[in-house]
């Protein structure tokens, strides 16, 4: 698998793997700790028998999709990935591409959740704090053929610790996105990148 294929996999073990693997003790409120807290509460919803109905699996993906809101911070994300552009949109522009991007990010991940999870595990390696509102959380997945290194970047916002960036095997979803979005933007509008995002959701329907 590319690095490339590797940053759009990543929500995969973000969901699902977290506490099937290992991780070094952590205090409480820690940026680790929060995350295995909301992710406990996401395998519980993926492991319910009951969604295995074909008519639940909506509902099922509603659920799991509210915990992602929860622990990324999608409007830092905007920020980061439309980064000098950011401030070309305006305020109502600006909550549709936050709205969209969520959107877009959740449902395709979890389209990959439901079509290639294989019981990888993830092991977390080092929890580093890097200020008083920035830390990294460092792990890996192991998978059959190969240790894949993947990072989460994560700032404290409300008391709460949330994720802003994820990096696999160096490849950083920010950047990743960043690049893709500045292409579209030195020819369209905000209105016209919104537009597109919109569309490619109303396609997965």
């Amino acid at each position: 698998m590319s690095k490339t294929s590797n940053i759009f996999v990543f929500i995969i073990f973000f969901l699902l793997a977290l506490t099937a693997g290992s991780f070094q003790p952590c205090l409480a409120g820690s940026p680790t700790e929060e995350l295995k807290v909301q992710i406990e509460s996401a395998l519980e919803l993926f492991k319910d028998p009951k969604y295995k109905n074909p008519d639940l699996r909506l509902h099922q993906r509603e659920k799991i999709l509210a915990i992602t809101r929860q622990v990324f911070d999608f409007t830092e994300m905007s920020k980061r990935v439309l980064a000098r552009y950011w401030k070309q949109f305006s305020p109502q522009e600006q909550k549709q591409f936050v709205d969209a991007f969520a959107d877009l990010l959740g449902n395709t991940y979890m389209d990959k959740v439901e079509g290639e999870y294989k019981d990888e595990t993830v092991v977390f390696l080092q929890e580093e704090i890097i200020s008083e509102k920035k830390a990294l959380v460092i792990s890996k997945i192991q998978r059959q053929t190969k240790d894949i290194p993947m990072e989460y970047s994560m700032f404290l916002s409300d008391n709460k610790w949330k994720v802003y960036d994820v990096s696999i095997e160096g490849i950083s979803l920010i950047k990743n996105y960043r690049t893709q979005f500045d292409q579209i933007l030195a020819k369209d509008t905000p209105a016209q990148l919104i537009d597109r995002l919109q569309k490619k959701m109303l396609l997965k329907k």
